[in-house]
């Protein structure tokens, strides 16, 4: 289990505490949070991979795409999250990506969103 210190430690990384912030509303795959956070794949894979294997987050398969949902099994982690998600919602770059997820089929790359429309 993640100690609280070690808990604040990772989520005191800003693109980190993003990606936590995105997974409280919904799962979401690598390529969606790479088009609503702007940032790179790499990088948002690594996050993802770390928040797996510290076991925060689980991941489960639809068609080719990966997705990750929110997994907090510690009640103090549960709650850290959800106070500081009531405290930090309205700052700027929050505000703005909880505003592009709400429209996340337009901010998503190349990715599920586009290519499951293909599908249908």
């Amino acid at each position: 289990m993640l100690s609280v210190q070690n808990f604040l430690k990772l989520i005191s990384d800003e693109s980190r505490l993003r990606i936590l912030m995105l997974l409280t509303e919904t799962s979401l795959c690598v390529c969606e949070l790479e088009g609503i956070l702007n940032l790179s794949q790499p990088k948002v894979s690594k996050v993802l991979s770390k928040f797996r294997d510290l076991g925060l987050v689980t991941d489960h398969r639809k068609g080719k795409f990966i997705y990750y949902e929110l997994h907090l099994t510690d009640p103090i982690q549960k709650s850290m999250i959800e106070s500081l998600k009531g405290h930090i919602k309205d700052l700027p770059q929050l505000y703005s990506d909880y505003q592009r997820l709400a429209l996340k089929d337009q901010f998503s790359t190349s990715c599920c969103n586009n290519i499951e429309k293909k599908g249908d």
